[in-house]
């Protein structure tokens, strides 16, 4: 398989566990982002597959080659940083040109003026300048060329510095967190440019970022991480809708899911303090009922089952809908509601609301934080064409 495959990896610094055994196939061309919060290994993950890191053990191949043992600069990856790493007394064309003057040039044929003597030297730097200048054209930069990063902003020197890695025409891109010193607008921005080159080059990419909302926009798949683990790796829609772990669920969206202690009775029956919820479940005691804020809405007025009654507590406005924020009488747990639109009439604090929610956008976890199984009961399901709230 061509790509990325990287196989068992773990690490440790000292005592402290940092990788356990981590697997993953990235396939050719295919754009994977890595997230999770901070101190769960992305970084760590990344580096080694960049070869500035060795594993414990592991293995780490790139296009069906072994990598494992081979130093960085042979790995036919390029990295692009958090912080740039541009040469401040270079200029842009300098700073793209760098890999390939270090690849296609002998020491001697670097030199300034003795170079130029080397027969072949002239030819190989103009071949070195059209790309820089193609690499600069892709991203815009082509009247910038001459200017020094001290001379840039912020956004044009993060593309310079993709340009430069763009430049080696490399097997793999790794990028670290590569948009965490834009401001919020530019981030948008570039995390398009970044999809497109991506598109255009057609390289396998491994993303870094502890902001999910560029995970879930710009990746093929996501790979979500967690106390050196990968706890998830599916595509983002997949994430979202169907996460397997509690802990993927909970970090995945924003708002967060509203999470509420339910318990399955002997009956089967899912129930939030006393409150019947319309589900039922195979496993038996305390679960975790899991309800994203579109899936939940205010209950039709006679409505019976899958609701729960909740006080408000404030109310936010987004400009074409409202985050109603509430407190489950059963439990006091918060509950967020997503409501398409301005109409605040009702939503007053300290009023009263019972919520219905769509019985299948509901997901369970059990004890240990896992998928559990539950479907509909056979009385919600009779009545569930009116009790389903569509997706706000």
């Amino acid at each position: 398989m061509s790509g990325i495959v990287v196989t068992g990896v773990s690490k440790s610094f000292g005592s402290t566990r940092v990788l356990g055994g981590v697997s993953l196939d990235i396939a050719s061309g295919e754009f994977v982002s890595l997230v999770g919060p901070s101190g769960c290994g992305k970084t760590t993950l990344m580096r080694i597959i960049a070869g500035l890191e060795r594993p414990d053990s592991g293995r780490i191949e790139i296009n069906q080659r072994d990598v494992t043992s081979i130093r960085a600069a042979d790995r036919d990856v390029a990295m692009v940083f958090q912080n740039y790493a541009l040469y401040p007394h270079l200029t842009v064309h300098q700073n793209i040109s760098v890999p390939l003057v270090f690849r296609r040039l002998s020491a001697m044929e670097r030199l300034p003026g003795v170079g130029r003597l080397v027969p072949g030297t002239g030819a190989r730097r103009q071949e070195i300048s059209a790309l820089v200048r193609q690499s600069a054209g892709l991203l815009g930069l082509d009247e910038l060329l001459a200017r020094k990063p001290g001379q840039l902003s912020g956004g044009q020197r993060q593309r310079v510095a993709l340009a430069r890695a763009i430049v080696r025409q490399p097997k793999a891109f790794l990028m670290d967190e590569p948009l965490s010193n834009l401001d919020a607008a530019l981030r948008v921005q570039t995390r398009k440019e970044i999809v497109e080159i991506h598109r255009r080059v057609g390289a396998s990419t491994v993303y870094v970022t502890h902001d999910q909302s560029e995970a879930m926009t710009m990746s093929d798949r996501v790979a979500v991480m967690m106390g050196g683990d990968i706890l998830q790796i599916a595509t983002p829609e997949e994430i979202y809708a169907n996460p397997v772990d509690l802990r993927v669920a909970t970090f995945i969206g924003s708002p967060k899911i509203n999470t509420q202690t339910a318990v399955v009775g002997d009956d089967g029956h899912v129930r939030v303090g006393h409150e019947p919820t319309g589900l039922s479940s195979p496993h038996r005691g305390v679960v975790t009922l899991a309800i994203r804020p579109e899936h939940l809405a205010p209950a039709a007025s006679g409505q019976v089952g899958a609701g729960l009654s909740c006080s408000i507590d404030h109310v936010e406005f987004l400009g074409d809908s409202l985050l109603v924020h509430t407190r489950a009488a059963a439990t006091s747990e918060t509950m967020i509601v997503r409501i398409g639109g301005t109409n605040r009439a009702g939503l007053t604090r300290g009023a009263t609301l019972t919520l219905g929610f769509n019985l299948t956008a509901a997901l369970l976890f059990d004890a240990q934080g896992k998928r559990a199984a539950m479907e509909p009961t056979a009385v919600a399901s009779a009545a569930a064409p009116e009790r389903r709230v569509a997706h706000g």
